[in-house]
């Protein structure tokens, strides 16, 4: 869920302690409901100078998918970046540039529903995880020489390690602000508002089974962390993230497997907030971490 995604997640409870039925129906559509913002005005690669192609691929219901290809045509490494929930590519111009910048091929696409992406069915990291697994078959096929890197941001982190989890192409990972699993994030929103979470979260969960076809249980990836190693993870998180909370970093860490994830705590930061406390530091970051992974090779 990103900084966008935030408003959708409070907005949902909200709505689900208005009026039961209704207020259910209303938050799982605010979750999973198609939403496309109006004007939808967005920043390209044209604005931050990286140079760009536009691409598209097909994830394996159908949905046609859209992206931008930084190319670096003698790297070793193909970055595929996730946006969050309610997000676009647009909102990764930071990262995407920065880290091709610092020699790296970078695809940024958008998730269904999103961006210049096609609707279809749409959900909180279930139904996304086809279009990263389209993402990646597309990398695969341009560069197949090359090391691939997932890079994800809230809901694209958690996609990030459901679909890496079990796909051994996937060289190394960095992870900003991911969920351990749907129930604590939505959870956490209802607390907030100090409604009872009980009754709210498990009518919202069957209500999102009834009208969109998967339940909270079938995004937990806490479950599928440990898959993650022995590649190489970059686990990163604000200890004042107000959306999900620290300590679902902390318990991804606590359930990986060796060696353990370099674990990047941002001190003072909300919501995915880590990269806007100190642009160049994070990328440089990001950068060093891939370099660092056998002199700029990654090994699975």
């Amino acid at each position: 869920m990103g900084r966008k995604g935030a408003a959708g997640a409070v907005g949902f409870v909200a709505a689900a302690g208005a009026g039961l039925v209704a207020g259910v129906l209303a938050g799982a559509r605010q979750i999973s409901g198609p939403q496309r913002p109006w004007p939808d005005y967005r920043f390209s690669p044209f604005e931050v100078g990286a140079s760009s192609e536009d691409v598209s691929f097909t994830a394996d219901d159908g949905t046609q998918l859209a992206g931008w290809w930084l190319d670096r045509p003698d790297s070793e490494r193909v970055v595929i970046v996730s946006h969050g929930h309610r997000g676009n590519k647009s909102d990764m111009l930071g990262i995407g540039p920065g880290l091709w910048r610092a020699g790296n091929t970078v695809l940024l696409f958008d998730f269904r529903g999103n961006g210049d992406s096609q609707d279809g069915p749409q959900s909180l990291a279930h139904y996304e995880q086809a279009d990263l697994r389209a993402a990646i078959e597309y990398a695969v096929a341009r560069r197949p020489d090359a090391a691939l890197v997932l890079v994800g941001f809230s809901m694209g982190a958690a996609v990030s390690i459901l679909v890496g989890s079990g796909d051994s192409r996937v060289a190394a990972f960095v992870l900003d602000s991911p969920f351990a699993d749907l129930h604590g994030v939505i959870r956490n929103a209802i607390g907030k508002l100090r409604l009872p979470p009980v009754p709210l979260l498990w009518l919202t969960d069957r209500a999102t089974q009834w009208r969109y076809g998967y339940a909270f249980g079938e995004v937990s990836p806490i479950d599928r962390f440990a898959d993650l190693a022995p590649r190489p993870v970059l686990l990163m998180h604000g200890d004042q993230d107000r959306v999900i909370p620290v300590e679902h970093a902390q318990r991804l860490y606590a359930a990986a497997g060796e060696p353990k994830p370099t674990l990047h705590i941002f001190p003072g930061a909300d919501h995915c907030g880590g990269y806007f406390q100190d642009r160049q530091a994070y990328i440089d970051m990001v950068a060093d971490f891939l370099g660092a992974t056998s002199e700029g090779r990654l090994v699975t």
